[in-house]
């Protein structure tokens, strides 16, 4: 095994070398073709997802599907200039010169997907790095069995292997991957396996990028729009049955509309998928009984508001809203990654930062507020990977924004423009004119230093 996937890496350094993936139009060729080939593929890619967790649909296509094409059309609309030499000042000392920035592929990267999103978040990144001019190996999460199937066939169809090429297996496989020297890791995934994925690259001295997740909180101000603020938080949370790195895993609310909010999420609850979720087309499931047994655990955590069932023949639990929850609790020690939104109380502003801000750095926060003093708070006092006011989600889909998290939520970032520099080396690259030659640089110095301080203090 270890030999193949030198030889496969070989391959993909020998097609990089032949600077075949250097011209822009050749990459702007080669996301033509990978967006034609989901278009043709469409429905197999929604087939396998639901196959994978009863994805409904809908979801699917507005996450996964139409999130690609959104993100290849991006892509295709703006490389070119992405790709340009950028002129920068040059400083007079080094009259006459002229300065640029120069974006160059950085290599062979290799980009380990996740399972909660298997399509999308396996291909995303390999849109940045073609665009950048990379060649990729790509490992799917062995979790979407169904998924991964479906994206080897459409990689060995419409790629070079040269260019792109899959490798599917478990923990060895990936093992035997990170073994290999890479000229970028993209890895999207939990903590623990993120640190086996840095110790790896630090062996080769790789730069890595590593989407991870977090406990992302949402604050419910009193003067939001509670309604509103339900459903929209009952969308973000329930969406892919809560299995989204930047869902809202746990909500803080405001005593004074605790119990309205409460009220208008189970009421948005059953609006979005009646009265026994279990029969809505529109609820996934969650991926598998190791993660099922996970989740079931943390229902106990609370009492249930709503919800609170399961049925593990199906891998099924249902949206369920805790309340009684505290911070000690088990359901707040871990990201949920599940249909379970633990609800927390807080008496001001002040209060609910501090309890956020006293644990790691989350992949997104969220704020429901109609006060411009509270949002500027928050703004001002909290860090995290991404911030939305007044929805959830949705900041993800502007491929124009960065996504990324911080500390503990992850390293670096991708998504449009972002994403080409994170799979770019950025030259620095000067010209100098050879018409004029100052003789202050070289000895003797006898008499100069006055000369030199003129220069970098003036």
């Amino acid at each position: 095994m270890t030999q193949s996937i030198a030889s496969l890496v070989q391959r993909q350094r020998e097609f990089f070398a032949a600077g075949n993936t250097k011209p822009v139009t050749f990459r702007l060729a080669a996301l033509a073709s990978l967006a034609a080939a989901i278009r043709r593929r469409e429905g197999e890619i929604l087939g396998a997802l639901a196959a994978d967790m009863k994805k409904p649909p809908f979801e699917a296509y507005a996450a996964e599907v139409g999130g690609m094409l959104d993100s290849i059309a991006l892509f295709r609309d703006n490389l070119s200039a992405w790709a340009a030499p950028r002129r920068v000042p040059t400083p007079l000392h080094s009259f006459p010169a002229v300065s640029r920035v120069q974006p160059q592929p950085r290599g062979v990267a290799l980009i380990i997907g996740p399972w909660n999103y298997p399509f999308l978040l396996m291909l995303d990144p390999l849109v940045a790095a073609i665009g950048a001019g990379n060649c990729a190996v790509l490992k799917p999460s062995e979790f979407a069995p169904r998924t991964a199937a479906v994206i080897v066939a459409l990689i060995r169809d419409t790629f070079d292997p040269g260019f792109v090429t899959v490798v599917e297996g478990e923990a060895r496989m990936a093992q035997a991957l990170l073994a290999e020297r890479f000229d970028h890791i993209f890895f999207t995934g939990g903590i623990a396996t993120a640190r086996l994925v840095m110790m790896a690259a630090a062996k080769h001295l790789t730069p890595v990028t590593l989407e991870l997740g977090g406990k992302s909180p949402c604050i419910v101000e009193p003067d939001a729009d509670i309604r509103l603020a339900a459903r929209r938080i009952a969308w973000g949370k329930f969406f892919n049955a809560g299995q989204t790195c930047i869902a809202p895993d746990y909500l803080l609310a405001h005593r004074r509309i605790a119990k309205e909010l409460l009220t208008h999420l189970a009421g948005a609850v059953r609006a979005f998928y009646g009265d026994d979720p279990r029969k809505s087309p529109d609820f996934a499931r969650i991926i598998d009984r190791r993660h099922f047994e996970r989740v079931r655990a943390l229902l106990g955590s609370g009492t249930p508001f709503i919800g609170g069932i399961a049925d593990e023949a199906d891998c099924y639990i249902a949206p369920t809203i805790l309340t009684g929850v505290t911070p000690d609790s088990p359901v707040m020690q871990e990201e949920i990654f599940g249909p379970v939104l633990p609800v927390l109380e807080y008496g001001d502003l002040g209060e609910a930062l501090a309890f956020v801000n006293g644990r790691e750095k989350p992949l997104a926060l969220y704020l429901f507020s109609s006060s411009p003093k509270a949002i500027e708070r928050v703004r001002n006092e909290t860090s995290s990977g991404g911030l939305c006011i007044n929805d959830t989600l949705v900041q993800i889909a502007n491929g124009h924004l960065p996504f990324g998290g911080a500390g503990r939520s992850g390293i670096g970032a991708y998504h449009g423009k972002t994403g080409f520099e994170t799979f770019s080396h950025h030259r620095a690259e000067m010209e100098r004119g050879t018409w004029l030659d100052i003789p202050l640089r070289y000895p003797p110095f006898k008499g100069k230093p006055r000369f030199l301080r003129w220069f970098i203090g003036r």
